[in-house]
C-alpha cells in the first residue's frame, strides 16, 4: 500500500503526448442524453467509493487523485453533450444539448455538496500529507471548493443552498439558450438604407415581393447599419429592436437569478454575492473594485466629455446640412455612426477601405504564423476531420523545435441560425496526466461571427474584427500551451479577473506595422498590403473616443457589480430601472426608451457574475506584459517561449500574481495602462 498522502512525482516524469485521445464526439439528440447518464453513473461511483474509504485507508492517491482523474474524464466527455447547444445546426440536438447540461450541472452541484466526500479530504489533510506543490495545492482547492458550496452549514440549510444553486443553473442556460435561439429581424426599403454600401445590401435576404430588406441581429449586418445609415430613424428601429430581444423570457430569468444568488451568499455568510465571488479573485474585495472603476472612471469623464462635444457637433452640422432640427443628443443609435464619422472626416479611416486588405484567408494565414513563431509551434490542418459544420477546421498543434504533440483547436468563424452570437473560446478537452502517466491532449474551439463571404467578394474583416481575432486565438493559445498535471489548473483555469489579460497582450500586436503587413493583402491584388499610410493614419486614431469607449466598459462592471451587490434584506431587482440610470450617468450616452439590454448580457449568466471588472482590470496586467515585448521585439521566439512556458504553461496551477511576477522580474506597474 502507498504510504499515506504521498504521491509519484508525476508532475516532472511523463511518457510523450500521441496524438490519439480527441474524444469530442457528434452526438445524435439520443446519444447526448445516454452519455449524460453514463457520465453522472460513473462519475457518482467515483464519488461513493472515495466517501467509503475506511480512515485507515485513506491516501492523496486513493482520494483527492482519483476524484481529479473523475474530474478530468467528466469534463472531457461532458463537452460532447454541452458544446452543441452552441454551435450544432439542428435544433433538436441542441435542445438536448441544453437539457443534458441541465442535468449534469445539476449532478455536478450534488457531488460539490457530498458531506461524506468532504470529510474524507478533511481526514487526509490532517494526516498532513508530503505533496508535490501542484498536488498541495488541488487538495486545498478541493477543501476551498467544498467550503464554499456549504460543507460548513446545518443539513437543512445545505439542501436549501443545492436547491437555489440548481435553480440558478437551470435558468442560466435558459438564458443563453434564449440568446442562441433568437431570430428578431427588421425589414428595411432600399431608401431606408440609405448610405450603406451596394455590396453590402446585395448581400441581404429580401422579402418574398422583393420590396424590402430583411436584417438579423448578427454582427455583421447589425454593426454596418448602426455604423453607416444615414436615416436616423433607421438606426433608431435597428437599435430598439436589438436591444429589447428577448425581454420578455430573459429578464425575468436574470432578476431571480441575481435574487437566488443573493440568498445564496447570505446562507453562505456573505454580505453579497459579489463578496462570495471575489474572495478568490485577484481584486479580493467589492471595495477594491469600486474603487478602481471609481478612480478609472474619474480619469477618463474629462476626456469623454470633450469626445462627446466633438461627435455632437458632427451630428448638428449634419442636421443643419439636411435642412433638420438636432435634438442636441447623442443617442444610443447615434454613437457608432458619428464615431464612423469622426474617424473618416477626422483621420481619413475608412473601414470599407481598410477591409478590403483583410480578407479572412490571408488574416488567418498571418495570425497562425504569427502565433507560431511568437510561441515556437507549428500548426497542420487535419484532413476530413468529424465536425459540426462544413466551415469548421481542425487544426494539430506540434511544438515547432521537438515536434511533440501539443494539442489541437478549430475554428468556426462564420455566424448562423442557432449558432452562439459572440465570440469566444470553448475549452473542450482539458490536459492533465492521466494514470498511466502519458499526458491527455488538450484541444479547444473559437467561435465567432465574422462577415461570411459574399457573391463577389470573399470574407473581409473590419481591423476590429482582427483585433477580435487575435484576442480570441489568444484564449486558445492559452488552452493549448498548458502542461499542468491536473484537469482542474488546465489552460484558462485561473482567476476571472487575469483570464483576459493574456488575449488583451496579443491585440497589441493588430497595431503593429510588421504584423499588419503578414496579415493583410488586398483581395483583389493579394501583392498589396495595406499601405504605409494608411497604417499610420489607423495608429493616430486608435485613441479616438477612448474615454467613452472605457466608460461603456465601466458602465457594464458598475451595472455587474450593483446588481451583485443586492443583500438579502433588499430582494427587489430592477435591472430596467438600474440600467436606465446607470447607462447614461456613467457614459453619457442615452438609452434607447422601452429597451433593457440586460437580456442579452450573457456575461451575467456565463461565469464573469460579479467580474465583468476583470476586462478593464486584466487590461492593467495586459499592458505591463506588453512592455516587455515592446522593449525586447514584438516577434522575440526567445521571448515568447519564456512567455509560453512562464505564463501559458501554467495555467491555474499557481496563482496569477505569481505567474506575472515571474515573467515581468518585478511587481506589476500601471504605468504601461495609463
Amino acid at each position: 500500500m502507498e504510504a499515506s498522502g504521498t504521491v509519484a512525482s508525476s508532475e516532472q516524469s511523463t511518457k510523450p503526448v500521441t496524438r490519439a485521445g480527441n474524444l469530442l464526439k457528434i452526438l445524435t439528440a439520443d446519444e447526448i442524453t445516454k452519455q449524460a447518464d453514463r457520465i453522472i453513473a460513473q462519475s457518482k461511483a467515483v464519488h461513493d467509493a472515495v466517501a467509503a474509504l475506511p480512515e485507515n485507508e485513506i491516501t492523496f492517491a486513493n482520494s483527492v487523485k482519483a476524484l481529479a482523474d473523475n474530474e478530468a474524464v467528466v469534463t472531457t466527455l461532458s463537452a460532447s453533450c454541452y458544446f452543441p447547444s452552441y454551435v450544432s445546426t439542428d435544433k433538436e440536438i441542441r435542445d438536448a444539448s441544453t437539457e443534458a447540461n441541465k442535468k449534469l450541472e445539476a449532478f455536478y452541484i450534488e457531488c460539490d455538496m457530498r458531506e461524506d466526500v468532504y470529510l474524507v479530504l478533511q481526514k487526509l489533510h490532517a494526516l498532513r500529507p508530503n505533496l508535490a506543490p501542484e498536488a498541495e495545492r488541488l487538495h486545498k482547492k478541493m477543501l476551498e471548493s467544498f467550503q464554499r458550496n456549504g460543507l460548513g452549514l446545518p443539513k437543512e440549510q445545505r439542501e436549501e443552498l443545492k436547491q437555489i444553486k440548481t435553480r440558478i443553473s437551470e435558468l442560466c442556460l435558459d438564458f443563453e439558450k434564449n440568446m442562441n435561439e433568437d431570430k428578431t429581424t427588421i425589414e428595411f426599403t432600399k431608401e431606408e438604407l440609405a448610405g450603406l454600401p451596394e455590396d453590402f445590401v446585395q448581400e441581404l435576404p429580401q422579402t418574398e415581393d422583393k420590396s424590402k430588406y430583411i436584417i438579423s441581429m448578427k454582427y455583421p449586418e447589425y454593426f454596418p447599419i448602426m455604423e453607416k445609415a444615414s436615416t436616423e430613424t433607421t438606426r433608431q428601429r435597428l437599435d430598439k429592436a436589438n436591444d429589447t430581444r428577448v425581454l420578455d423570457t430573459n429578464v425575468p430569468l436574470l432578476e431571480e437569478i441575481v435574487s437566488l444568488r443573493s440568498k445564496a451568499a447570505d446562507l453562505l455568510g456573505y454580505t453579497s454575492h459579489g463578496d462570495y465571488v471575489l474572495e478568490n479573485r485577484m481584486a479580493k474585495t467589492t471595495a477594491t473594485v469600486s474603487s478602481f472603476l471609481a478612480d478609472l472612471k474619474q480619469k477618463l469623464v474629462p476626456f469623454a466629455d470633450a469626445e462627446l462635444k466633438q461627435l455632437l457637433a458632427l451630428k448638428d452640422a449634419e442636421k443643419k446640412k439636411n435642412g433638420e432640427t438636432s435634438d442636441g443628443v447623442i443617442n444610443n443609435w447615434d454613437f457608432r455612426y458619428y464615431l464612423r464619422m469622426l474617424l473618416q472626416t477626422e483621420y481619413q479611416v475608412d473601414d470599407d477601405e481598410i477591409k478590403n486588405y483583410f480578407p479572412m484567408d490571408v488574416v488567418t494565414k498571418g495570425l497562425l504564423d504569427i502565433y507560431q513563431e511568437l510561441l515556437g509551434l507549428r500548426f497542420e490542418e487535419v484532413s476530413n476531420p468529424e465536425k459540426w459544420h462544413p466551415d469548421v477546421q481542425l487544426f494539430d498543434v506540434l511544438d515547432s523545435t521537438t515536434t511533440e504533440f501539443v494539442g489541437q483547436f478549430y475554428l468556426d468563424l462564420f455566424p448562423r441560425d442557432g449558432k452562439y452570437t459572440h465570440a469566444a473560446a470553448f475549452p473542450l478537452q482539458p490536459t492533465y496526466i492521466m494514470a498511466d502517466t502519458t499526458r491527455q491532449f488538450p484541444t479547444a474551439a473559437m467561435v465567432a461571427n465574422f462577415t461570411k463571404p459574399g457573391k463577389d467578394k470573399p470574407s473581409l474583416l473590419k481591423h476590429d474584427e482582427v483585433v477580435t481575432y487575435f484576442h480570441e486565438f489568444g484564449h486558445i493559445m492559452h488552452n493549448i500551451c498548458s502542461k499542468v498535471t491536473y484537469a482542474r489548473f488546465s489552460g484558462t483555469s485561473v482567476e476571472r479577473d487575469f483570464v483576459e489579460a493574456p488575449s488583451q497582450m496579443l491585440e497589441n500586436w493588430c497595431w503593429e506595422g510588421p504584423v499588419l503587413q503578414r496579415l493583410s493583402a488586398h483581395y483583389q491584388e493579394r501583392d498589396k498590403h495595406l499601405p504605409e499610410e494608411l497604417q499610420k493614419r489607423m495608429v493616430a486614431a486608435k485613441n479616438v473616443c477612448t474615454g467613452l469607449l472605457n466608460l461603456r466598459q465601466i458602465f457594464f462592471g458598475l451595472f455587474d457589480q450593483t446588481l451583485h451587490a443586492k443583500r438579502k434584506d433588499d430582494p427587489q431587482v430592477d435591472t430596467y430601472a438600474l440600467w436606465h440610470r446607470l447607462r447614461p450617468e456613467v457614459t453619457r450616452i442615452q438609452t434607447t426608451p422601452g429597451s433593457n439590454p440586460a437580456a442579452t448580457f450573457g456575461h451575467l449568466t456565463g461565469g464573469y457574475d460579479a467580474q465583468y471588472y476583470g476586462y478593464l482590470y486584466s487590461e492593467v496586467f495586459s499592458a505591463d506584459m506588453y512592455s516587455r515585448f515592446k522593449a525586447e521585439g514584438i516577434l522575440s521566439p526567445a521571448l515568447g517561449k519564456e512567455y509560453r512556458e512562464g505564463v501559458l504553461s501554467k495555467g491555474g496551477s499557481v496563482d496569477s500574481i505569481d505567474s506575472l511576477r515571474a515573467f515581468l522580474h518585478r511587481e506589476p506597474k500601471q504605468d504601461a495602462f495609463l
